[in-house]
Formats: C-alpha cells, structure tokens, sequence
C-alpha cells in the first residue's frame, strides 16, 4: 500500500487538488444519472437519493473505514464517520443559499424525508449509547454494532415500503411532488434523452471514479493533516471527513440547482444511513475487542452534532416556515451555527478523547 505521509507535503497537495476535481465532477454526473434511472424507472426521488446517491457518494467513506481499520486505525475510521455525517448535513445548509429566497425545508414536497432523518437519529443514538455503556464482542463484532446493523437493514427495508401518500402536505400550491417531478423530467430531458441503460453504465463508471479519487482524497487528506500537527482524532472529524464528503457536494449542490429538493435532502440523509452503518464493518475488521471501547468524549461529542443538527432540519421540515437569513432558512442558519461552534468544541476535545489526539 502506497504510504501517502511519505511522500512529503507537497506532493499531497496537488494528489489531494486532482482527486478533488475529480471527485466533484463525477458527483455531478452522477446526479443526472440517478434523475434519469428515477425517471425511467418510475421510482421515487426519495429512494434513488438514498440506494443510488448515498450509496455512491458513500463509497470514499467505505474505502477510509475498510482500509483504517485493517491498518489499526480504527478510531481513525470512527471519527471520520461521525464527523462526516455532521459535516454532510452542513452540506445542506450551504446548498440551503442557492435556492435564494426560500428555505430548503420549505420546498421539500415529500414527507418520506423525515422517515429518514428519524432512523437516522435512531442508529447515531445506538452509536452514542455504545460508547457510553460500553460494547462487549459476540461473533467479531459488539452487540450494540450488531444492534447498528439489525435496525439499519430494517431502516432501509421500512423506507424501501414507505408510502408516497402520507398525511401530510406542503403548505404551498407550487410546493407538491408533481411540480417537482415535472422539474425532473424536465432535467431528465436536459441530459440528452438516455437510456436507462446508458444511464446505469455512466452511474456505475462514475461509481468507480468516486471510489478511487475518493480514497486518494481521504489517504492525501491524511498526510497533509497529520504533517501540519493536528491530532488524530480531530484530523479524523474534520479534515478526512471533508475530503470523502466533497461527492455529497458536488451532488447536493446539482440537485439544488436542478430544483430537485428531495432528492438532495434523501442524498444527505441516505449517505448518513449508510455512514453509520459502516461502524459495523469498522467493528468487524477492528481486531479483538469491539471498537467502540476506544471511542470516548470526542466521539460521543461528534455523534451528538451530529443528532443535534439532523434534529433541527427535522423541526423545519414540520415547521415548515419559509423565514430566511442570510439567503438561507432560520433552520439552516442554525445548522450551520451549532456544526461550527461544535468544532471548535472538538478542537479542545481532541487530546482527551478515547479516540487519541
């Protein structure tokens, strides 16, 4: 395995500035993709978001999770989970000002979004009652990460079921599932008339790029952060979890600008499903005893960000107000508010973590 810290600053920095661009145009390619298979395929944006979207916008941190993990880096692999599913939620709140005069929560015609921000809150609660009580290891991994993984594949099955007729509707004429289905078909039309065919192999294709440029990324990302001297674990929660969420950029930021508000919000809230799930196979691969032994106040700090902001989008999504400050909505303000003041939180966290600093 190439050994990224040895080759020196400044060749990292440019491997770390071409997988960037790498990793951002193929997120907004994969963004046409999924709205082509969701056309052709009559499903839901909500569920392409979450299977299609999260799942390969998800592949940066898969590689991070496998490859620290099998290294001894577990706790590296921990804190770049829990802080890059924070970090992905800041991600809309950003995506949150290209909309302009509107807030994001206000325009999202489908309720299926809330489905997922709750089990979303309910796997990252699991994490933090397992650092907190502590895991014991059954079959290679703790019980609390075989509970992750039983309520995870229950998730995704419950959501894969959800109704799209739910009772509860947007509070705005122009704001209804088949507006915003129009505006996909319309985007749809926009990528050239594809294939489903064509648009499966260029998913795919992109998959591959993302997953490559995107350990490049995270191993590059790394190396700079540790010769600059920052801890491990706070290197893990910002800088790591940056670079393998910059395809959540790219494909939030597309779908924004497209208008297809659900299914940059189901991107989000599916990559963070399936982030979290990752804990599981970090346990697995983690060595002897469960990794979440190791895991201490920076990471419980980390996953509570994390439930914090996931909360607060879900308050606006019930709310539903269309107040704004700073071209962005009252909720996403707050997001951002509450995900900066708990970094520096981590910052002063970091040498007296469980995860080392």
């Amino acid at each position: 395995m190439l050994d990224f810290a040895g080759l020196g600053l400044w060749l990292n920095i440019p491997i770390f500035a071409g997988a960037a661009m790498a990793v951002w145009m193929a997120g907004v390619r994969i963004a046409r993709y999924a709205n082509v298979i969701s056309e052709k395929t009559g499903l839901g944006q909500a569920f392409i978001g979450v299977v299609l979207l999260g799942g390969v916008t998800s592949l940066p941190e898969l590689a991070v999770a496998v490859s620290s993990s099998l290294s001894g880096d577990a706790s590296l692999a921990v804190n770049s989970m829990l802080g890059g599913i924070a970090m992905q939620v800041a991600i809309l709140a950003l995506a949150d000002m290209v909309i302009g005069r509107q807030a994001l929560t206000s325009v999202i015609p489908d309720p299926i979004v809330m489905l997922q921000g709750g089990f979303k809150i309910l796997l990252l609660s699991i994490v933090a009652a397992s650092i907190v009580v502590g895991d014991t290891p059954v079959l290679f991994a703790g019980l609390w990460m075989w509970l992750l993984a039983a309520v995870t594949g229950f998730g995704l099955w419950v959501l894969s079921r959800a109704q799209r007729d739910r009772p509860w509707i947007a509070n705005d004429e122009d704001v209804t599932r088949e507006n915003e289905e129009r505006r996909a078909r319309q985007q749809a039309k926009v990528s050239g008339g594809q294939s489903l065919k064509a648009a499966g192999w260029g998913a795919a294709s992109t998959g591959a790029i993302i997953l490559f440029a995107g350990y490049m990324l995270s191993r590059s990302g790394e190396a700079i952060a540790e010769a600059t001297g920052l801890g491990q674990s706070f290197v893990g929660a910002v800088l790591v979890a940056i670079a393998t969420s910059l395809p959540e950029v790219s494909t939030v930021f597309s779908a924004t600008r497209a208008g297809l508000y659900t299914m940059a919000m189901s991107d989000i809230f599916g990559t963070n499903l399936i982030d979290t799930s990752f804990l599981f196979l970090i346990d697995l691969t983690g060595g002897a005893d469960a990794v979440m032994n190791s895991a201490g106040r920076f990471e419980t700090f980390a996953a509570l960000i994390a439930i914090t902001v996931t909360a607060i989008f879900f308050i606006g999504l019930v709310e539903r107000r269309d107040r704004t400050i700073f071209k962005m909505g009252y909720d996403s303000f707050a997001v951002l508010s509450v995900y900066l003041s708990g970094l520096i939180v981590l910052y002063f966290l970091r040498d007296v973590s469980g995860g080392g600093g």
